[in-house]
C-alpha cells in the first residue's frame, strides 16, 4: 500500500506553530497598543483571511507573492490599520521564523514509524518548496518517506487530478494502492477520490460531508496504525 500524507495540519502542526510564531511577532511589534485588539481576536480573524488567500491560491486567482503580504494586509486592515510596509514586515518575519517550529500532531513519529515498516510512505503538500523542506528537515520527517511531492515543484496544486496522477508516476503506484491521508476535505478527499484514490479525513472535531467506499476518517493519527 502507498500511504499519502499531506503536511500542514496533518504531521506538522500548522495551526499550533503559527499561532506561536505570530502571538510572539504580535507582542514584538507592539501590534496590542497599535490596533487595540488582543492577540486572540487577530488570530481568529487572519486564520480565516489566510484559509480564504489559500483557497485562491489553490484556484489559481491569486500568486504566491499577493497570498504572502495579503493575509497580513487585509487583517491589519480590518483592526484599523492600512499600514502596508508594516504587513510586508509581518510577513517576512513570519515566513522566516514558522518553518523552524516544530509541533507536530500528536502520535505522528509513532505512527510513521510503524506505519513505515510495511507501507510505502509519502507527502504530497501544497506549501511552498523553501518553506516545506525546512518543516520536513527540521522536524526529523524525511526519512519516513519515499516521495515528498511539493506541488509549487510541479505547477499543480490539491485537488488537480494532474497532482495525483504525478505521484503515482513518482511512486511507481496503481491508483488501487493509494491512499491520501489528510486534513482538508476539498485539496485531500475530494481531490484524491476525484482521482481514484481511497481517501482517509483527520479531522479531530469534523465530520465527513458524504459517505463514500473509498473514505474513512479518523480523529488521532493513531488509528491510522489498525487501519493499515
Amino acid at each position: 500500500m502507498h500511504l499519502f500524507f499531506d503536511l500542514d495540519n496533518t504531521l506538522w502542526d500548522f495551526d499550533l506553530n503559527s499561532y506561536n510564531v505570530l502571538n510572539t511577532l504580535f507582542s514584538d511589534l507592539n501590534l496590542e497598543h497599535k490596533l487595540h485588539v488582543k492577540f486572540d481576536a487577530f488570530f481568529s480573524f487572519y486564520k480565516k483571511k489566510n484559509d480564504e488567500l489559500w483557497y485562491l491560491y489553490y484556484k489559481k486567482q491569486i500568486q504566491k507573492s499577493e497570498l504572502r503580504y495579503k493575509r497580513f494586509y487585509d487583517s491589519l486592515l480590518h483592526f484599523g490599520s492600512n499600514d502596508l510596509e508594516l504587513s510586508k514586515l509581518l510577513s517576512e518575519e513570519y515566513v522566516r521564523i514558522s518553518p523552524y517550529s516544530k509541533a507536530l500532531k500528536p502520535g505522528a513519529i509513532e505512527t510513521l514509524e510503524t506505519l513505515s515498516k510495511h507501507h510505502s510512505l509519502h507527502i504530497i503538500t501544497n506549501g511552498f518548496k523553501e518553506v516545506q523542506n525546512i518543516k520536513i528537515d527540521n522536524c526529523g520527517l524525511r526519512n519516513y518517506f519515499q516521495e515528498i511531492i511539493i506541488s509549487e515543484e510541479h505547477g499543480y496544486t490539491k485537488p488537480h487530478i494532474e497532482i495525483f496522477r504525478l505521484a503515482e508516476n513518482r511512486a511507481d503506484a496503481d491508483k488501487s494502492e493509494c491512499v491520501m491521508i489528510g486534513d482538508n476535505w476539498i485539496s485531500d478527499i475530494e481531490g484524491a477520490i476525484g482521482a481514484g484514490w481511497k481517501a482517509v479525513f483527520y479531522k479531530m472535531n469534523e465530520k465527513a460531508l458524504f459517505a463514500h467506499k473509498n473514505l474513512q476518517e479518523i480523529a488521532h493519527l493513531n488509528e491510522l496504525q489498525e487501519l493499515f
